[in-house]
């Protein structure tokens, strides 16, 4: 096993002489830094973020970052924050052991360990309903709120179906833009990852708060913030549009438009795994319609028939 150290970004791309692409496969691999490898991979494929984008915003080499996430580098604390932040995670989250910093949150997970999916999302909305922060919906709430990977579908079908039920259509992106004065490439670039999460939990919280029923067409990237993706659950009766990969790319394309693949020579393979690290999030909204499977026309009727059958609306 290489004990290599990692450090923040030299010159020299070279970690002692041992590079992961030269790593004897033969080498027996911890099993803690391999797990913490692959809990950066799906942290970044879950952020929509290329390994050079993480590297850049961590200020590591991007060999450096590859050899942590290969479970090769033994990595020191300080290179571990600084991937934490670039990945908008807490250092213990990246550990992989948040459950440890009080008695309480070691019985709680003691209550959890083991328990299947549907039992976790029971517990989850009852929090919620004691918390006061939202559970389960007693009555669907009339805020519709679109969700799913750019490409899928949110802002044509959205449009269409505020249309059809007469309810006020709102582009989550340009809510976000009006806070901020700029664009969303310009608040990530100018602000960071951070500051964009903050804006858009901000225009989440105001478009609650101003309409009692509307379509929202959400960026695919909120499911990535748990606090602004339960608020959205609670609040809203939610719709993930599916797509398969091809799909997606290809309706991107045509929009001119290839954020976050643009740098990357593998555009289809990290659209893959941005999809494989939300999935398990979008599949927690309350409905879900596939729009690969049919024409436009026939998608928004079978999205009108979820939508009203769901709410209890008139056909």
């Amino acid at each position: 096993m290489s004990s290599t150290i990692l450090h923040p970004k030299k010159p020299s791309d070279d970690l002692d002489g041992h590079h992961a692409a030269d790593a004897d496969p033969a080498d027996e691999k911890n099993p803690f830094l391999v797990a913490l490898g692959e809990r950066v991979r799906s942290l970044r494929s879950r952020r929509g973020m290329t390994r050079k984008a993480v590297a850049l915003a961590a200020d590591v080499s991007e060999r450096h970052l590859a050899n942590l996430e290969y479970g090769i580098g033994n990595a020191s604390i300080l290179v571990l924050l600084q991937v934490a932040g670039a990945l908008q995670c807490s250092l213990a989250e990246l550990i992989g052991d948040v459950t440890t910093s009080s008695p309480e949150w070691l019985m709680i997970r003691e209550l959890l360990e083991g328990r299947d999916e549907s039992t976790l999302h029971r517990v989850r909305l009852a929090v919620g309903e004691m918390l006061g922060t939202g559970g389960s919906h007693a009555q669907r709430s009339s805020r519709i709120a679109l969700v799913g990977l750019r490409g899928a579908g949110k802002s044509t079908l959205g449009h269409m179906l505020a249309e059809d039920l007469g309810f006020p259509f709102v582009e989550l992106s340009r809510e976000i833009e009006k806070f901020a004065g700029c664009s969303i490439s310009e608040i990530q670039a100018l602000y960071g990852m951070n500051a964009y999460r903050r804006y858009e939990r901000r225009a989440l919280e105001e478009a609650i708060q101003i309409y009692p029923e509307a379509v929202i067409a959400t960026p695919g990237g909120l499911v990535s913030d748990a606090a602004t993706f339960n608020q959205l659950l609670a609040h809203c009766t939610t719709v993930w549009l599916q797509a398969d990969a091809e799909d997606h790319m290809k309706r991107v394309t045509a929009q001119g438009d290839l954020r976050p693949m643009a740098a990357s020579r593998e555009a289809m393979d990290d659209l893959k795994r941005i999809l494989a690290g939300r999935a398990a999030f979008y599949s927690k909204a309350d409905l879900t319609l596939d729009t690969s499977a049919q024409p436009l026309d026939a998608t928004f009727a079978a999205l009108r028939r979820l939508v009203r059958d769901t709410l209890q609306l008139p056909a």
